[in-house]
């Protein structure tokens, strides 16, 4: 089985979107891009709106994602659970498509036999911890998350130690909405560690509108400027290897 990349853009918000595109319709063009998006709501003494809720919960649908609702001081618990269940939720999905290709169209995990479904669930877990996994952070800072970065701060900072232990390489990328002068402000380029974190949040200013389409929107071409960039480098080092065998 190609082991691949798993793709995330985790969505930090506490409010429904009132700028810009459908954040719905843009987390569906990250499904079929094999990007995966997760929402994670917070409240603090305030509870989110229905029409709120409702939102949090349509968008990572559309994008084949995991969503929760969450107070303030659960934060870092949650941010880890969410990134974990949505690797675990992709990897079956393609887990079961590679099963209907071998065995037949309508054949998924929960038909086979106890015995096979154990191996197979070993093999899920096993690419849970080996794949490469990349996950775009997208928070939102509108005026009212100001007293609830502290803890997004915390729960990112966890993620990236919890994340550690894994096989396989993690990357993640930090950015910021409403930005200052786009959509969107990148806090942190793709990295290994969520490096600095103090730092960059204590830059951040709250306020403005919930633009979270355009803001899904922009997330989505940092992914393809990432694999484009290390194509480029693929090819360098091609490049490289044929000049030194004399080719």
């Amino acid at each position: 089985m190609n082991k691949g990349t798993l793709r995330q853009i985790l969505l930090l918000t506490d409010g429904h979107s009132n700028h810009g595109e459908d954040p719905i319709a843009i987390a569906a063009l990250a499904k079929e891009q094999g990007i995966t998006v997760n929402v994670v709501g917070i409240v603090d003494d305030n509870h989110l709106s229905e029409k709120g809720i409702e939102e949090i919960e349509a968008i990572a649908m559309a994008g084949n994602g995991v969503s929760q609702i969450v107070y303030a001081k659960q934060l870092p618990q949650t941010v880890q659970m969410v990134t974990r269940k949505a690797m675990t939720q992709t990897i079956h999905g393609v887990v079961n498509k590679e099963l209907s290709q071998i065995l037949g169209d309508h054949t998924e995990m929960e038909d086979l036999p106890p015995n096979k479904r154990g191996e197979v669930m070993e093999v899920v877990d096993e690419l849970g911890e080996t794949m490469s996994l990349e996950v775009l952070l997208l928070v939102d800072t509108s005026a009212s998350m100001k007293n609830k970065l502290p803890m997004v701060q915390e729960a990112l900072t966890d993620l990236s130690i919890s994340l550690t232990s894994r096989m396989g390489a993690n990357r993640f990328s930090l950015y910021a909405f409403p930005g200052k002068r786009k959509n969107i402000d990148k806090l942190l380029d793709w990295s290994p560690k969520l490096q600095s974190l103090t730092s960059l949040f204590q830059k951040l200013s709250s306020g403005g509108i919930t633009p979270t389409g355009p803001a899904l929107k922009e997330a989505l071409h940092k992914f393809s400027k990432a694999e484009s960039r290390r194509g480029l480098i693929a090819g360098e080092d091609e490049e490289q290897l044929f000049k030194e065998s004399g080719m």
